[in-house]
């Protein structure tokens, strides 16, 4: 099975930059004006999941809440590390997760819709 998980933006720019370098994930593909729709894939080549965003000029009202995240695990500790040393160099703030759980196990930003992004810092024998 494939997963892609697909949200609607005004800020397709800001979200391809964002994702792109902070995470290191990388633009996988792209439409323009596929029925008023541009759009963009991004993810990691060879997985079977990615991102997809997409920008009409309808304006977005986005109603996710505290505890809507995407959660991103790194597979090593220097992966990790490397992600937080680039959210420095971007100068993204951490927020603090309303979960329990994500208070005390990792690292927590939002994206430039708002969206909530974890990265948990977790011993590669813990990972789900």
């Amino acid at each position: 099975m494939t997963f892609r998980f697909a949200r609607h933006t005004n800020n397709l720019e800001q979200l391809k930059a964002f994702y792109m370098n902070t995470l290191r994930l990388e633009l996988l593909g792209s439409f323009e004006n596929h029925d008023g729709y541009d759009g963009i894939f991004i993810g990691k080549p060879n997985e079977n999941w990615h991102l997809e965003f997409t920008q009409t000029s309808e304006k977005v009202n986005h109603k996710f809440d505290e505890d809507d995240i995407l959660v991103f695990y790194p597979k090593t500790e220097a992966e990790y590390f490397s992600i937080l040393e680039k959210f420095t160099e971007h100068n993204i703030s951490f927020v603090e997760p309303k979960n329990p759980y994500w208070k005390e196990n990792g690292k927590m930003i939002l994206d430039p819709d708002g969206y909530r992004i974890m990265i948990p810092y977790l011993k590669i024998n813990e990972r789900i």
